[in-house]
């Protein structure tokens, strides 16, 4: 194992606080990994990492050698793919919304995956804003307005979207014509996973956004059991209008104000603020971009 080695060693050890975990990610015998890090401690003459039963951390040494690694590393894989011609190669551990995946990028992975044979994909499954660099994800594809500002967005589309409910709720509470006729309205609420409050309903309204919160007898966590609530009448709803379309075709849920259509929702790959941008993650992110704009979702 060269000094490069040794040094992606170290620095998944750093990030996943685990000698073990690190083995895994780096496909590398356990045994192997320890025996690197001994080697570079021993070499440097100082101790990098703080070993605990429970986790491993670094040393104010050991923060300042992982900058630097950082920093080493991304020039090095720069430098390499300025002056070879072969395509990407290696695992990208990505973690995507689940609607998003099944829609849009699932479907179109095989012919992604057999233009570039030499890349794995290691694919997780969530909405939440994932600590990317201690779960040892490269980087996350998600829809909505972003706050996290740890990490760099890269925006691939944006989802047109709309306000619906079923035929069943319009004929009990009536077809709204404009944002006041809505005060005899309910929602479904769906829950911001980052603060547990309902996330209120946004109109257009002659360029200017309106927000709008409604009361609700059911709140939800998921987008598929949100719009499972509009199908049962339990209240309006708006979202990305790819997810709803065969069913306003079939008139099973019907658009709300559509001359007061909600902001169009933004779908955007994140990756650490810390890392360079490496080839693996900056292909994955331009095929997204171009998957979306062919798909015209």
């Amino acid at each position: 194992m060269d000094r490069f080695e040794e040094m992606k060693v170290f620095v998944r050890i750093v990030e996943r606080r685990s000698f073990t975990q690190a083995a895994d990610d780096l496909q590398l015998p356990r045994a192997t990994v320890t025996n690197a890090i001994q080697r570079l401690e021993t070499r440097l003459g100082t101790r990098l990492l703080e070993r605990t039963t429970r986790q491993v951390s670094p040393t104010l040494d050991g923060d300042g050698y992982y900058q630097r690694c950082l920093r080493l590393l991304a020039d090095m894989e720069e430098a390499e793919d300025a002056f070879r011609n072969t395509a990407p190669k290696g695992l990208l551990r990505v973690n995507l919304q689940g609607t998003l995946a099944r829609r849009f990028v699932l479907p179109a992975l095989p012919v992604f995956l057999a233009r570039y044979p030499g890349l794995e994909l290691h694919i997780g499954e969530g909405d939440r804003l994932v600590d990317l660099v201690r779960e040892g994800v490269d980087c996350v594809l998600r829809a909505g307005t972003l706050q996290d500002s740890s990490m760099v967005a890269r925006r691939v589309a944006n989802l047109p979207q709309v306000t619906c409910a079923s035929p069943a709720y319009l004929v009990q509470f009536g077809m709204p014509a404009d944002l006041a006729a809505l005060a005899t309205h309910r929602a479904v609420n769906y829950l911001s996973s980052a603060t547990g409050r309902a996330l209120p309903l946004e109109f257009m309204l002659n360029g200017t956004l309106q927000t709008l919160e409604l009361p609700g007898t059911v709140s939800v966590t998921g987008a598929d059991v949100y719009a499972a609530s509009a199908l049962a009448g339990l209240g309006l709803v708006q979202v990305p209008r790819y997810r709803v379309q065969a069913r306003l075709d079939d008139g099973s849920l019907q658009e709300v104000l559509a001359h007061l259509p909600p902001p169009a929702l933004p779908v955007s790959v994140l990756y650490p603020q810390s890392r360079q941008l490496s080839a693996r993650v900056r292909l994955f992110a331009d095929w997204l971009q171009a998957l979306f704009v062919s798909s015209n979702p």
